[in-house]
């Protein structure tokens, strides 16, 4: 099979779209310039489908890899045919190609292989025949030094036939197929560990069973977590006597001395050799699967939580709050540049609240401040009364931010490169003013994982959840633009071609030389080729720039179109940017040439409409029910206001102002059937919701969505 035909069957694109997508690929475009730049050579092919194409390929490479590494050790054994290497070339998925292979791995010593050297596999042969009766008599004939007796050559030939059976295509495909269908997974508790007080939480699961095709992947992956902690054992069970009954009816062919031997090696193979592959097979597709759905939850939930509302550029007082050590304030202006900081104490045990009263309002004024950013982590919600309880002299709207990562950025080096004059608990408040004023450009600088908006991030395959939160960061970056005048190091990273080499090279040109007033300065830009440019220059911003153009998600390579449509109006270039009319008026068919069509040309036309407008939504002030301090606070059947702070298979978490999230399960969203949490709720959502349940031991609340 051939790559673009692999694609095609996995994704069902068009050929067309395939060939020149993976055409693309190989000449290093990426996802987001080939989904934006390339639509007529694509078929119009978004983000998703590019990355489908992209999986595919990668797939079929490392499929074809492993083939190529199988027929070599073959060959090394003198055992490759030309059928044989047909077979494996023509293999479709890695299943059949290992089960192909599995006759000529060379295996530790077995059962059957010592067999062989005792001289019994011509006895197993005439066994597998199934044409004599008086096979007591003719295994006399295989006893040697090392074979004492008819039983030992009996039992030796049995270790045979039971490896061929194992080797057998079909079988396994048959005791595969019954796996898949009626396998269940069973746990058990580890009794010395039943008492443990971190097993309490996988208590459940002490003694559980269903069947595995029915296990969603968040109690699949609960269950794996159970058992690598070693508080379960886990099994996989099936009807083992239909099982050998369908293989004996596949094997058997007659009713004669063999039979009885035949069997024993069918229950043996079964026994010992299928059932504990074929169950670890099926394991870890189960994780796969498991492992896929999750990280498919992070990447929705990451993608949301990057493409939250900014506030924008304003000057922002952020307070990181806190009760022993006070509270750490800095003062930011409108480009998120640090001006101030220090530290009040306005709680226990100090109760200094006049003085940070005192202390905020002056800073308020002092830098002319616009928003107050406060940390959701301890003491938030004191903190939040304090503020608002301040009569500014001009209207503060007062946030509450998601604290999550923020420590492990303000330990890592891109803060300490930023900020190194200061300590972590300054840099942490800087980046929650920065989060309120763009979530985007501060998130990138964190490690996914340590956001907290996943299901057992921990325990997926990490470097495929390092892969699909990269996209998503990447695709997010891309999709929103960077002002390459203002942007981190780690933000332009992101940006299509870039890179973080070439990032730090345009931060260290952009420091020595000022900014850029127009993007083919850009190419100055040490190391900065022609494919980066072409791969990065769309999406990266100017304002205020020599050319209005460089502001938008124009092209440059499409630019020349855009001033013969101006030219065509008598009019000059500023004079169309944002003219709706106008650019209305405008006949694309005349402008298409043989690289550009109609996709790119409404594009242009759509961005023109708005040019560098940020598509995301404003920040919006939000406001806890303020009598609801800790869990013993709520009562069932209140009704408060909440925001989604994480989004699982299984439901939804809400924040609701106290130290414990609750979880509005997936049956509690709606009253109707949910089959997609994501298209119920969206992370960091506002959302009214009902007490529904409370579990003060446990610190577990359950919530319903109110419908207002």
């Amino acid at each position: 099979m051939h790559l673009i035909s692999y694609i095609i069957q996995n994704t069902h694109l068009n050929e067309k779209s395939v060939e020149n997508t993976v055409k693309l690929l190989n000449e290093d475009c990426t996802i987001p310039f080939i989904s934006r730049y390339r639509k007529e050579l694509t078929g119009n092919l978004d983000e998703v489908a590019v990355g489908a194409i992209v999986r595919y390929k990668a797939q079929f490479e490392a499929l074809e890899k492993r083939k190529q590494a199988i027929i070599k050790a073959v060959d090394e054994q003198g055992l490759l045919t030309p059928e044989l290497k047909n077979s494996f070339e023509n293999c479709s998925d890695l299943t059949s190609l290992e089960d192909l292979y599995l006759p000529f791995k060379k295996s530790k010593k077995t059962k059957a292989e010592t067999a062989r050297k005792n001289g019994l596999e011509p006895l197993a042969k005439i066994i597998m025949a199934q044409r004599v009766d008086e096979i007591d008599f003719i295994a006399s004939k295989y006893l040697n030094n090392t074979v004492d007796n008819e039983d030992d050559a009996l039992e030796g030939a049995r270790h045979i036939i039971a490896e061929w059976i194992n080797e057998r295509t079909d079988i396994r495909n048959q005791l595969r197929n019954q796996l898949n269908r009626f396998a269940l997974i069973t746990t058990k508790a580890v009794k010395t560990m039943e008492n443990d007080e971190k097993a309490q939480k996988f208590r459940d699961y002490f003694d559980w069973g269903e069947p595995l095709n029915r296990c969603p992947s968040h109690r699949f992956l609960a269950i794996q977590r159970a058992e690598k902690e070693g508080f379960i054992r886990v099994k996989i069970e099936l009807d083992d006597e239909r099982a050998i009954q369908n293989m004996e009816r596949r094997l058997l062919k007659s009713n004669n001395a063999c039979t009885p031997h035949i069997e024993l090696a069918i229950a043996d193979a079964y026994k010992r050799l299928l059932l504990p592959s074929l169950s670890n097979e099926l394991l870890k597709k189960a994780k796969e699967k498991a492992d896929t759905e999750a990280i498919e939850v992070f990447s929705k939930n990451l993608k949301q939580l990057l493409l939250g509302a900014p506030l924008g550029e304003k000057r922002i007082l952020a307070i990181d709050p806190g009760f022993r050590t006070g509270c750490k304030i800095v003062c930011l202006d409108a480009q998120g540049d640090l001006k101030h900081n220090e530290t009040i104490y306005p709680h226990a045990p100090q109760h200094n609240s006049k003085e940070a009263i005192k202390k905020i309002s002056s800073l308020v004024d002092a830098y002319k401040i616009e928003a107050i950013a406060i940390g959701n982590g301890t003491a938030s919600r004191e903190t939040e009364r304090l503020v608002k309880r301040i009569a500014f002299k001009n209207p503060i709207e007062v946030f509450v931010v998601s604290e999550a990562g923020a420590s492990i950025y303000s330990a890592s080096k891109i803060a300490r490169d930023e900020f190194p004059n200061y300590d972590v608990t300054v840099r942490g408040a800087v980046s929650i003013g920065r989060r309120l004023a763009d979530p985007l450009a501060e998130l990138v600088k964190i490690d996914p994982k340590s956001i907290g908006v996943g299901q057992y991030q921990h325990d997926v395959d990490q470097t495929k959840l390092k892969t699909s939160l990269d996209t998503v960061v990447e695709s997010c970056v891309n999709a929103v633009g960077v002002n390459i005048n203002t942007a981190s190091v780690p933000l332009l990273a992101y940006v299509s071609g870039i890179g973080s080499k070439l990032a730090e090279n345009i931060v260290g040109y952009r420091n020595q030389n000022g900014a850029f007033n127009t993007k083919e300065a850009i190419k100055k830009v040490p190391r900065l080729g022609e494919k980066a440019f072409e791969q990065g220059a769309g999406f990266l911003r100017i304002k205020d720039g020599e050319n209005p153009l460089d502001d938008s998600a124009v092209h440059p390579e499409s630019y020349g179109i855009v001033q013969k449509m101006a030219k065509d109006k008598g009019l000059a270039l500023g004079e169309i940017l944002g003219n709706k009319e106008i650019l209305k008026s405008i006949p694309l068919e005349n402008y298409k040439t043989t690289t550009i069509g109609l996709p790119t040309l409404q594009d242009i036309i759509e961005e023109l409409e708005k040019p560098g407008l940020d598509r995301r939504e404003k920040a919006k002030v939000f406001t806890f029910d303020q009598n609801i301090k800790t869990i013993d606070d709520l009562q069932i059947g209140q009704l408060l206001p909440g925001i989604v702070n994480n989004i699982t298979n299984f439901g939804c978490f809400v924040d609701i102002g106290i130290k414990e999230s609750g979880l509005i399960h997936i049956s509690n969203l709606s009253d109707s059937f949910v089959k997609d949490v994501n298209a119920h709720v969206n992370l960091h959502q506002q959302v009214l919701v009902k007490v529904l349940d409370v579990d003060i031991p446990r610190k577990r609340i359950q919530l319903k969505l109110h419908r207002s």
